[in-house]
């Protein structure tokens, strides 16, 4: 089987850990294991629980600690509607393995993670892309979607906040998405992992599992939980599509680690103050992006509404590959070109790290831009 190679991993895998100013990063700043247990109330005291474990395979499908709380996360999802994964990376991959077959149509927005139209892709699958336009503030074209669909549409595919625009579907535009797909009887897959980090209000948007009876969401502890060292993500679903993804996990997965469980579970048992933090970054660090690209006469954007990054532009011909290396090299600040991410004219600043790297490493590109 042949696959595209993926250009954001390619990109992280190079340059990554050979930057100062990692504006590339795309999680919340991380947690440490001590600052988890010190939002859960636990201390220290938690490692005794850790160090009493005996390590076999746990439970396979996921404990039920840790399925509770991640159905917690929903309006009315019970907890056999839960599939624990390999990170929402592993999430994405065993929804795509359960539901394309060869020939059948999958629809999917761009830019998105490439996951969801590189992986049916190379399953043989009739892919369309619903491309994500400025004018539109980065939200799908719904008369264009609907002219997509056809009688063998397996699947539409989107990504809720969107990475990398930070654009954010309400309720409406998410139910109207699942009737396109209820007529010709697709799942909606949405990418989820960025749930939680809303700019205004709450800070949490719908989602499509509590929107339309064949959604899917994954998500993660990554992203807006900050602790991607776990590797640990889920697919909510229909239970018989939860049923079906278990066969394709039982050949890739086994289960994830009993301790990767237990401190997902006490997470998620604090998720409010984890996405409060969260969200104090997110906040924080958008305003003084916002005000960076203000002030940048190069540069422009549609403003992100949710999630970690935004795409930005910028006025020069330079392809986005060679912007970022040159910036890199001359600065030692990390974007992700749009070339990554099938666009070209921008890049993706990851804006969710410490302060201190805005702070620092905005003002080193702007000289960059004044020197080209």
């Amino acid at each position: 089987m042949k696959i595209e190679p993926f250009g954001v991993e390619l990109w992280m895998n190079e340059f990554e850990n050979h930057c100062d100013y990692n504006l590339a990063e795309t999680c919340v700043a991380s947690l440490t294991v001590e600052e988890l247990l010190d939002i859960a109330g636990l201390g220290r005291g938690a490692l005794d629980e850790v160090m009493s474990m005996r390590l076999t395979y746990g439970a396979i499908e996921g404990s039920t600690r840790l399925r509770t709380a991640i159905a917690g996360l929903y309006d009315e999802v019970d907890i056999d509607q839960v599939l624990v994964a390999h990170g929402a990376i592993g999430a994405n991959k065993l929804v795509h393995e359960t539901v394309v077959e060869p020939g059948s149509r999958v629809i999917s927005v761009q830019p998105t993670y490439q996951q969801h139209y590189s992986i049916p892709e190379s399953y043989g699958a009739d892919v369309q892309i619903l491309t994500l336009r400025r004018e539109n503030d980065y939200l799908p074209d719904l008369d264009e979607l609907h002219s997509l669909v056809t009688a063998n549409t397996s699947m539409i595919a989107i990504n809720n906040p969107n990475n990398p625009t930070g654009s954010l579907m309400d309720a409406a535009m998410l139910t109207e998405i699942g009737e396109i797909a209820s007529a010709v009887e697709a799942v909606v897959l949405c990418d989820e992992v960025y749930r939680g980090t809303n700019q205004e209000g709450t800070g949490t948007s719908a989602s499509i599992v509590d929107v339309f009876d064949r959604g899917i969401s994954t998500g993660s502890m990554s992203k807006a939980f900050s602790l991607a060292g776990l590797r640990l993500g889920w697919l909510v679903a229909p239970p018989d599509l939860v049923e079906a993804a278990e066969r394709h996990r039982d050949y890739s997965t086994i289960s994830v680690g009993m301790i990767n469980d237990y401190l997902a579970a006490t997470a998620l048992e604090h998720a409010d103050e984890i996405l409060a933090r969260s969200r104090a970054i997110t906040r924080g660090n958008l305003a003084i992006l916002s005000d960076w690209v203000d002030a940048e006469p190069t540069v422009s954007w549609v403003k992100p509404r949710a999630g970690t990054t935004a795409l930005v532009h910028y006025d020069t011909e330079m392809p986005s590959r060679e912007f970022c290396v040159s910036l890199l090299e001359q600065t030692g600040v990390m974007f992700t070109p749009g070339s990554a991410l099938a666009v070209e004219g921008a890049v993706r600043v990851g804006y969710a790290n410490t302060a201190e790297v805005l702070e620092n490493g905005l003002p080193l590109v702007s000289q960059f831009l004044k020197s080209l």
